[in-house]
């Protein structure tokens, strides 16, 4: 499907705990201006209400009818049934609020809700990082294609989301892709978002430093006084983000050993790649040893690292060559290196669960 052609009109919704950001999207671009209402997180009618008016504000901002209402929501929740579970950072949604048929109801269109990251993979998949991997190896001659995708996101949490062969990966109970959930490799006792996540990379600084968390520089700044732009303690600051890659890197690692494919990493941590990159990819390619002192990959395959330029060189040219068809004089072209790549969104979160939730509609209502 076309996306970035499409003359289709969904309206859509950025849902965080303090505002709610609506608009609508067509031909996979925004086409109105962007409307913010305070989310009333605490009083569940009035949180409601500010669903409900902001969507007609957009409604009344088309030229035409929308087809479908589209976004992602926090969980946990039945995302399929469009019910909104018990949330964190929206405390009046207690005890399950059928939040897709209330807007169905009320705009009379049908109405798709999913988790952040799963609509992150999803954009990322059929109009970002995918396509844009699979032209390359288009333009370098390569017979190798892509079809598989989990994307991870790094900020204030760490979320996941799985694209199969264009199909977003729900899971039974829509649990699927929760990576936060995964062992932190450095703190076992603990979970993975512990080791990634904004408080993370703050709490290893304030630790190495000898300050308290409440203290401690931003993310941003701790990249900043790792790059020698801020005064700091530089060392402080290059630990923890490589602490942070390591238990990253672990984290995707096991996930591509069930997944097999390409990786893209967002969010807004993922803008430090270039220090916790480095540790992350060590750990990917990182070996095991079995009671004889064997040593073996912790990958079945390669991973490149497709931010560095020649890893992406290697990863474009493969080890293509052609070979004889038995009993014939045909030949064609067999490419036996097995890899997966990891790299960062080429077109930003944001703009990724945007067209993950607009594609999401438009290929569940043809």
């Amino acid at each position: 499907m076309d996306y970035n052609n499409d003359k289709r009109t969904v309206m859509t919704l950025d849902a965080g705990g303090t505002n709610f950001v609506f608009s609508a999207i067509q031909g996979g671009k925004e086409v109105i201006e962007p409307i913010s209402l305070p989310s009333n997180a605490s009083n569940l009618d009035k949180c409601l209400e500010t669903l409900v008016v902001g969507f007609e504000k957009v409604k009344a901002a088309l030229p035409e009818k929308p087809v479908a209402i589209s976004f992602a929501f926090p969980g946990p929740a039945d995302y399929p049934n469009g019910i909104i579970g018990d949330l964190g950072n929206l405390p009046s949604f207690r005890g399950g609020i059928a939040l897709g048929p209330m807007l169905e109801e009320k705009f009379n269109l049908p109405v798709f809700i999913n988790n952040d990251g799963d609509l992150y993979a999803y954009g990322e998949a059929l109009a970002g990082y995918l396509p844009f991997i699979n032209q390359l190896l288009e333009e370098a001659g390569s017979p190798k294609r892509f079809k598989n995708l989990v994307g991870f996101t790094l900020g204030t949490g760490f979320g996941a989301g799985i694209v199969r062969n264009g199909e977003l990966f729900i899971g039974d109970n829509s649990g699927a892709g929760e990576v936060w959930l995964l062992r932190n490799k450095l703190n076992p006792e603990m979970n993975a978002e512990e080791g990634v996540s904004i408080r993370a990379v703050q709490r290893e600084y304030a630790n190495q430093v000898g300050i308290s968390f409440e203290d401690a520089p931003t993310p941003k700044d701790i990249f900043e006084i790792a790059s020698g732009k801020l005064d700091g303690n530089k060392e402080a600051a290059l630990n923890a983000y490589k602490r942070m890659g390591e238990v990253l890197g672990d984290a995707i690692g096991n996930v591509l050993t069930l997944i097999d494919g390409i990786a893209v990493i967002g969010g807004g941590v993922s803008g430090a790649a270039s220090l916790f990159l480095p540790a992350m990819m060590e750990e990917i390619n990182s070996n095991y040893k079995n009671y004889n002192g064997d040593v073996y990959r912790r990958l079945a395959v390669s991973a490149f690292n497709l931010e560095d330029e020649k890893d992406l060189e290697l990863f474009k040219k493969g080890d293509s060559k052609e070979i004889t068809v038995p009993g014939s004089s045909k030949k064609i072209m067999y490419d036996p290196m097995s890899r997966v790549g990891v790299g960062i969104s080429k077109i930003g979160t944001s703009k990724a669960v945007a067209l993950g939730a607009y594609a999401f509609a438009l290929n569940n209502l043809k």
